[in-house]
């Protein structure tokens, strides 16, 4: 099971690290540690030579089909092994939930109770792989300090013998555990045989499979019941030799059991209409199956469609997984890299390219694994009537399948002066809702041929990659439009009226466009400056264009001459005029450099803080009156303050300060504290220092303006 034969104790893996390397290393190392930590299963990843590309090396305790999707694992691949190579740590997963939560990709294909740790193999100097193990669900949620010590020991040793080898060019590919050929028949000692005419006599029928899902033994009823010989089983696959039972859903109960260590069961239709209950109990060298007749099962008024020819549950996990990360992707960048990470190891492609296609050009999306960029940005802006590869697939939507330099150059002949270091490449078109939307080329670094099943299946997952790449590409386009939008709206830049130094921000809401209601402006009047910060309610088309009313609004008021107060009211009153449901804060202020004073007007909005020449932070408390767009009849008194050379007025949204499970007051003291500690800065590092000190990029639930006014005549 874990590279010798069942039967055979496991070998401790030595603990000299300069002990000869003639024997299977990584099997042993493997086997060593499983055994001192108990777990049931494990597998050993090295580094590919000349990619970022963990290769799965030696796997056991369970059939390598189980990992399929992760054979070749991209090092930024959200998976255990790699973040443990990637951050050179132990990765710790302790159940199904854990799971689920920190790497939904593996939780999809396995949704299974068990635990798992992953820890890198390295020197302190070089990377070599990494390892992972699992435990049934009955293994404590947490590693214990001996488990750990045990794996990382381990692993350090592990590491040193493949540095070993590596100065010494010994290493060379090994086996992966020795597989156990199927019986054919019990074993003919007496207690075996015994064992069969005890079984035989059972009213029920009895199975056993061995890690591989082959049949080591079935006594009579077990045979009847489904309808074969038991010469016929033996040494076959339930799911292959029996024909209902070829449905992924039965095989998957046989994943579960021997991944969770649980006692399974699953009730299965045999033709015309009897029902059979299977239970399964598994061990860490296979399953014992009891199988009887059920009783009180009703026809379900659809039955399950079942596949035609041979099903295999790993083309249904890597169809899962990948799946999972197409939901991830956001932008055109996020298909771009998935498939890198995902498809490109996976494939055993070095180097790949997405591309569209835009008023007849070709146009390059990115791609990933070519050294010199100029390779394939040089196609960027080509004419599709050009005779190359990529063009002809994008202009038919026909794949085409180039199994080696020599065949290119023939179909190709201008291909012959641009060669770009690979050996075979597939161009894949990528077609979806009837059209297409791309094309992704595959490149190889050897002559690759490609077989009618390969060709099926990179066409398929072409199908998928297209979808997500159709709904990356609106919402890029949505992003621009939504951004350009924001950026018509707000004040290109800000010039700063005599004997004042500005600065401003703005971040929009993480959730949404990327658009939103805040807004902010600068602006002369009579020999002195007005300034104006809001927040129109919501983050969308709808808020921004309201807030570009505003905005114009506030401007022509001021330009008139009115004063503060006038220009909130005649601001209010529009906003009810144009009968939107919408609401908006503000505040507004006039600048006076010859009195050294500021008069302020608000309408609903957080106070402003106000940072004095000797550092002092205060906030002030304004007169003011309701949100905008409420009461036609609102007032809004104005506030008149000092402002000598040195202060420094900080203006913003609520955006800087609230967000959910936070108290408003401790923000603002917080935000306070940051201003007096940083005020001394220049005002565009502060405004950034201000802003960084809010919610992680990722997490912004609402958009922010900021606005910093200091005097400095």
């Amino acid at each position: 099971m874990v590279g010798v034969p069942d039967g055979q104790s496991r070998a401790r893996a030595p603990a000299d690290p300069d002990e000869p390397l003639g024997r299977p290393l990584l099997s042993l190392a493997l086997a060593s540690m499983m055994e001192e930590v108990r777990a049931h299963s494990g597998a050993v990843y090295l580094l590919a030579p000349d990619e970022p590309v963990l290769e799965m090396s030696v796997m056991a305790g369970l059939p390598r089909v189980f990992a399929a999707p992760w054979e070749r694992v991209g090092l930024s691949a959200p998976i255990p092994v790699a973040e443990a190579l990637r951050e050179r740590r132990l990765v710790w997963v302790g159940g199904e939930e854990e799971m689920a939560r920190r790497f939904p990709r593996v939780a999809m294909v396995l949704p299974y109770p068990f635990a798992l740790v992953a820890l890198p193999v390295a020197t302190a100097s070089q990377p070599y792989g990494a390892v992972f193990l699992t435990w049934p669900a009955s293994h404590p949620t947490e590693l214990s300090e001996r488990e750990r010590e045990h794996l990382r020991a381990g692993c350090e040793r592990l590491a040193l013998r493949l540095e070993r080898a590596a100065r010494e060019k010994r290493a060379r590919p090994e086996p992966g555990p020795l597989a156990e050929p199927a019986p054919r028949g019990p074993a003919h000692t007496q207690g075996s045989a015994e064992a069969a005419r005890m079984a035989a006599r059972l009213p029920y029928g009895l199975c056993s499979l061995d890690l591989h899902g082959r049949v080591t033994y079935a006594n009579p009823a077990a045979a009847e019941l489904m309808g074969a010989e038991a010469g016929e089983l033996l040494g076959t696959q339930l799911w292959v030799s029996v024909p209902w039972l070829n449905d992924p859903v039965y095989e998957d109960r046989y994943r579960a059991a021997l991944i969770s260590q649980h006692t399974t069961s699953f009730v299965a239709l045999r033709p015309p209409g009897d029902w059979l209950s299977f239970r399964l109990y598994p061990s860490t060298t296979g399953l014992s199956v009891r199988i009887s007749r059920a009783r009180g099962v009703r026809e379900p008024n659809r039955r399950p469609q079942r596949p035609e020819g041979p099903s295999r549950l790993v083309g249904i996990a890597q169809v899962l997984t990948l799946a999972s990360a197409l939901t991830e992707a956001v932008g055109a960048q996020d298909v771009v890299q998935l498939v890198a990470d995902e498809i490109a190891p996976a494939v055993g492609s070095r180097a790949l390219v997405v591309l569209a296609s835009r008023a007849g050009r070709m146009h390059v999306l990115g791609h990933r694994g070519y050294p010199d960029a100029w390779v394939v940005e040089r196609f960027d802006g080509m004419r599709l009537t050009e005779r190359t590869p990529g063009a002809q697939v994008l202009r038919t939507g026909v794949p085409a399948f180039l199994e080696s330099q020599e065949e290119l150059e023939r179909v190709y002949p201008r291909r012959r002066e641009t060669p770009d270091g690979n050996a075979a490449w597939a161009y894949l078109p990528l077609i979806a809702s009837g059209r297409p939307v791309g094309m992704l080329v595959l490149a190889y670094a050897r002559p690759h041929p490609f077989p009618a099943d390969e060709r099926a299946v990179l066409t398929s997952l072409a199908g998928m990659i297209a979808q997500a790449l159709e709904r990356a590409l609106l919402y890029d386009a949505k992003q621009r439009l939504a951004q350009g939008l924001q950026a018509a709206l707000l004040p290109r830049s800000l010039t700063p009226p005599a004997g004042f130094e500005t600065a401003a921000r703005y971040l929009p809401a993480t959730q949404g466009m990327d658009i939103g209601g805040d807004f902010y402006d600068l602006m002369p009047v009579h020999g002195m400056a007005a300034g104006v910060i809001g927040d129109v309610q919501g983050h969308n088309v709808t808020a921004a264009g309201l807030m570009g009313q505003l905005r114009t609004a506030v401007r022509a008021y001021t330009a008139v001459g009115q004063a503060p107060e006038e220009v909130l009211s005649s601001t209010n009153r529009l906003l009810i005029d144009l009968g939107s449901d919408l609401f908006a804060s503000c505040l507004y202020l006039r600048l006076d450099q010859e009195r050294g004073r500021v008069v302020m007007s608000r309408a609903g909005h957080p106070p402003p803080l106000l940072r004095r020449p000797d550092g002092r932070v205060r906030v002030l408390d304004l007169a003011g009156g309701p949100l905008l767009g409420i009461d036609t009849s609102a007032s809004y008194p104005t506030t008149e303050i000092d402002f000598p050379p040195g202060s420094l007025l900080v203006l913003y949204t609520d955006g800087l300060v609230e967000s959910p499970g936070t108290d408003f007051e401790e923000e603002l003291a917080a935000l306070g504290r940051r201003l007096s500690d940083a005020g001394d800065l220049p005002l565009d590092e502060l405004a950034d220092t201000l802003v960084r000190g809010n919610a992680p990029e990722g997490e912004r639930l609402d958009d922010i303006a900021l606005l910093l006014l200091r005097a400095t005549w």
